[in-house]
């Protein structure tokens, strides 16, 4: 813990640090955390008696390895008491998730789970697939573990119940059935070939079956099935058989048939190597709706129970718990923990570790399911680990990197162009850590100015011989796209992390395309002063843009780097690259989709919601706008002759 002024160590100053907020404590219960001398988080934990968990800290000859290190890190600490020891676990859940402390578990993966939601504001209920709040006016069925559970559910439900999934515009302006009822999935309540009432009896149906009463609805289709056959009512009996087959597939394919699980989560954490994995199988009405892994970040000496408590926290901290958790081992303060779920859910939640029955069956599962993900896991690091050491060995690095930038332009003749960065480390694709630029052509010329004026920018980088200047307008130049992207990403890097000590800077910088590309980004990296800090390389295509024969171009080699084709590093390096064209090339979709969309009336300064609306009543569309005179254009409410001037002039530049 090295030396500071005085003769004091680190971990004597932050101990006391600690000490000297003793004083103020009371013994009421609360949340404190601990920040470090640049304001990081450094943990948040919660106390039944603030002043005597506070306490523990100061005598750091009694702690564990790992808080010691916490407490030399220490420089100041904030406190809140709270009512209760149930409302300080909420208010640590809620701040681990917000501020993400780094000595805390931190569950990294705080994506919402969708529901189907059978809507109560129609007379005809639309079902459909929901995310988010459930603030609408409906009943709620769920979670489901992913999208895909959820529409192959969904699907399902409409052969079965030939419920409508269409909007409720499309609904009050159908004239004649559509492709849904033709192929047997909607009743066709917008045109009236189902009655409100026989329409709402299929609903009820539907809420029965989702909320586990599989068996009831299907009793009673067979029933009627039988009575349609006895009546010679062949083809309404061979509908109900259809529907009765559906049913039955929904539920081979959820595992349905789980003794003792109604309303239920199953959750199993294993350990190995230090790192955890979680799987949380979702059960409602019975039914599996699904699973999902977790790998969240932890001190490798935190006990199981430690790790398996701080996940429980954090998940349910913006979801709502179901009637039963059940886990495969005892989570640490597993009745505090249980009263804060209830709390959360507003009712009773029961958490438990079931020993024997369907239920210990369902744990074991999950169980298996997580030491088999955590063994994949660990294979893939590991592999990951062995590339990234191949791809430091032929850069340069003096250590595999933790963080490896790529970036790829995307564009139609210019237009519309987006510069994509995608981030790898050793876990892989960093997707939360991608960044799209939209191009911007001369603005970087402008930051480039400011940045010379405040005595950042040095003299351009001369170029690589025999590649082009990267200085010409961004429109289709793709060497100039490629410096406004480096410059802005770096630009903006020194500005919002300048001493580095984030974890935002990348260990190597990966560019696609060859010695253009190259001389472009090194000019930006010169401007800012950072062509010696930055580590970079581009990949350039073989002949004939063959896979394979990729040429790896590294700054100041005369000749570009040619991996053997069934080099590990040489697929490690396409992949990086090709994940980098998938995500500009989506960014450039999206954007393209977007600008196709946007109405021309939206760039005419002075021209709001109300107006545009009068223009689009009055002349029917934007091109008919464009050809109107002003005087037509002075016809429209709200449109005075200052106004109608300023729409002719935008459409007619040149009178």
């Amino acid at each position: 813990m090295g030396e500071e002024s005085g003769g004091m160590t680190r971990l004597q100053t932050g101990a006391e640090v600690i000490r000297g907020y003793l004083g103020h404590l009371g013994n009421e219960a609360g949340v404190y955390r601990m920040i470090s001398a640049e304001g990081e988080p450094l943990y948040v934990g919660k106390a039944h008696n603030l002043k005597k968990r506070v306490t523990t800290y100061s005598r750091p000859d009694r702690l564990p390895i790992r808080l010691q290190r916490m407490v030399a890190e220490t420089a100041t600490m904030e406190f809140v008491t709270c009512a209760s020891e149930v409302e300080a676990l909420l208010l640590e859940n809620n701040l681990i998730k917000r501020l993400m402390p780094r000595y805390n578990v931190l569950l990294r993966d705080d994506k919402t789970f969708p529901d189907i939601l059978i809507r109560g504001d129609q007379d005809y209920p639309q079902i459909v697939k929901h995310r988010g709040a459930r603030d609408r006016k409906g009943d709620f069925f769920g979670p489901f573990a992913s999208a895909g559970a959820v529409n192959r559910t969904l699907n399902v439900l409409q052969r079965a119940f030939l419920l409508r999934n269409c909007t409720d515009g499309v609904f009050r302006n159908r004239s004649r059935p559509c492709l849904q009822y033709q192929i047997k999935r909607c009743s066709a309540p917008c045109v009236g070939y189902i009655s409100q009432e026989d329409y709402a009896a299929t609903v009820d149906q539907a809420k029965a079956f989702l909320s586990g009463r599989s068996q009831e609805v299907k009793d009673s289709l067979a029933t009627a099935m039988q009575a349609a056959s006895e009546a010679l009512d062949f083809e309404r009996a061979a509908a109900l058989r259809d529907r009765l087959r559906a049913m039955a597939h929904v539920q081979s394919s959820q595992d349905i048939n789980i003794e003792g699980i109604g309303d239920a989560d199953v959750v199993a954490l294993e350990q190995r190597g230090g790192q955890s994995c979680i799987q949380v199988f979702f059960y409602r009405g019975g039914r599996n709706n699904g699973n999902r892994a977790y790998f969240p970040s932890h001190d490798k000496q935190l006990e199981p129970s430690e790790v398996l408590s701080g996940f429980l926290g954090q998940f349910y901290e913006n979801r709502p718990p179901p009637k039963d958790v059940l886990v495969n081992q005892t989570p640490a303060e597993l009745d505090l923990l249980a009263e804060a779920l209830s709390v959360k859910a507003g009712r009773k939640v029961t958490l438990a570790v079931p020993q024997r029955g369907g239920r210990r069956k369902a744990v074991d599962h999950a169980a298996d399911n997580a030491r088999d993900a955590l063994e994949r896991r660990l294979a893939e690091t590991s592999s990951q680990r062995r590339l990234l050491t191949g791809l430091a060995d032929l850069a340069g690095l003096d250590a595999p990197p933790e963080r490896v930038e790529v970036y790829d332009n995307s564009h139609i003749q210019g237009r519309q162009a987006v510069g994509a960065m995608i981030v790898a480390g050793g876990d892989g694709f960093l997707k939360s850590a991608y960044r799209k630029f939209n191009i911007r052509g001369d603005a970087v010329e402008k930051e480039a100015a400011d940045a010379a004026s405040a005595g950042l920018a040095e003299a351009p980088v001369p170029p690589l011989e025999g590649a082009p200047s990267a200085s010409a307008p961004a429109g289709g130049d793709d060497y100039a796209m490629t410096r406004e992207v480096i410059y802005r990403r770096f630009a903006r890097a020194m500005k919002e992390d300048p001493e580095r000590s984030e974890g935002q800077w990348p260990d190597l910088v990966i560019l696609d395309g060859g010695r253009g590309q190259m001389t472009a980004a090194l000019e930006a990296l010169t401007e800012l002063g950072l062509q010696d800090e930055v580590p970079i390389m581009s990949v350039a295509k073989g002949p004939e843009r063959e896979a394979g024969r990729e040429r790896i171009i590294l700054p100041g080699a005369e000749q570009p780097v040619l991996l053997p084709p069934r080099d590990p590093v040489l697929y490690f390096i396409q992949r990086l690259r090709d994940e980098a064209h998938r995500f500009a090339i989506g960014s450039h979709r999206k954007r393209r989709a977007k600008d196709q969309a946007r109405n021309p009336l939206d760039e005419i300064p002075g021209i709001g919601a109300k107006r545009k609306k009068a223009l689009l009543l009055y002349f029917g569309s934007a091109k008919a706008v464009s050809r109107a005179s002003v005087a037509d254009l002075e016809k429209v409410e709200g449109i005075s002759n200052a106004v109608a001037r300023k729409i002719h002039g935008f459409f007619h530049p040149n009178g």
